[in-house]
């Protein structure tokens, strides 16, 4: 079948915590956070309040002044950007990652297998940018995404990104652990067309060059095109993958394309998008991004990292 598709510590442990999110809270808003707030208490003269237990003072003050760099940052390059609004923070990711399995009619005959998805169990308000094969290498992007901070997972083909692996090597590197690199097979072929040693060639193939080039066995495989068959997981599995990662949602410069009926986002929905540039489609690459996060944004939504999940 083929698918496309102690007590007082504790009280002062509290306290610090809540201290640390007013003081965040009123670094973000511009309000002075030395003046009292009203219905609080104001501090017993003489005696320090719990953000200004020793030791404590010095190393909150420094978070504090960390995120509010952070976030004017962050509007800064939206606006240097063109997007309507600065991208929203992701929360932190869940201590355990959720289940994922198999979405329900993308199922094969085998068991075991490295489930098929289009969205991520979760009810946080987040979704996943991936970028898929690596035809279009614009400089700007990689600006734009880290002045930006947003995370992204691209899923790499070898036909189109052995002439420049160097400029992969500096989106590894340019966010830090913020983007991932994954397979998108070394050809782009159609793989159910293909035996399975076809499919395992071009699977594992890939699977040793952003190895050898970028340090690390991707555990993430998406086919070209969406399509796959049982021999497909099978190969995938037999190299490392273990999961295969589809999109709910399509992003291109000038709209959006949807899987569901609804045509909107969902909490953990995958967002796919290309690597391609003003000859391919009606725009270059930071004209999609501004399209798509002016999109997430609008609708509430954070873009998070995929590999915190998966």
């Amino acid at each position: 079948m083929v698918i496309s598709a102690h007590p007082v510590r504790r009280t002062l442990a509290a306290a610090l915590v809540v201290a640390a999110l007013a003081s965040a809270a009123t670094a973000c808003s511009g309000s002075d956070p030395a003046e009292p707030q009203r219905g609080a208490p104001a501090p017993a003269q003489g005696r320090p309040g719990p953000a200004q237990a020793p030791g404590s003072a010095g190393a909150l003050n420094a978070y504090v002044e960390k995120v509010r760099k952070q976030k004017a940052a962050r509007a800064l390059a939206a606006k240097k950007w063109g997007l309507a609004r600065p991208p929203l923070d992701a929360p932190a990711p869940p201590k355990v990652k959720p289940r994922i399995t198999t979405r329900k009619g993308f199922e094969t005959d085998g068991e075991g297998l490295p489930p098929v998805f289009t969205t991520v169990p979760t009810k946080q308000k987040v979704v996943f940018l991936t970028i898929d094969d690596g035809a279009e290498k614009d400089p700007a992007l990689l600006r734009m995404m880290k002045e930006l901070r947003i995370p992204y997972s691209a899923f790499l083909s070898d036909y189109v990104v052995k002439d420049d692996y160097a400029y992969f090597a500096r989106m590894q590197k340019s966010q830090e652990s913020g983007v991932a690199l994954h397979n998108h097979t070394l050809n782009h072929r159609y793989l159910p067309g293909l035996s399975y040693k076809q499919q395992k060639r071009e699977i594992c193939g890939m699977q040793d060059v952003i190895e050898k080039r970028f340090g690390k066995r991707p555990p993430l495989f998406r086919p070209p095109y969406g399509n796959y068959n049982e021999d497909t997981l099978r190969a995938a599995k037999s190299c490392g993958v273990k999961a295969v990662p589809l999109w709910a949602a399509e992003a291109f410069p000038d709209h959006m394309e949807w899987r569901e009926w609804d045509r909107d986002l969902h909490p953990g929905d995958i967002v796919l998008t290309h690597f391609r540039g003003k000859e391919d489609w009606k725009g270059s690459m930071p004209d999609m991004i501004r399209r798509v996060m002016n999109v997430i944004t609008a609708k509430g939504y954070a873009v998070a990292k995929l590999e915190d999940y998966v």
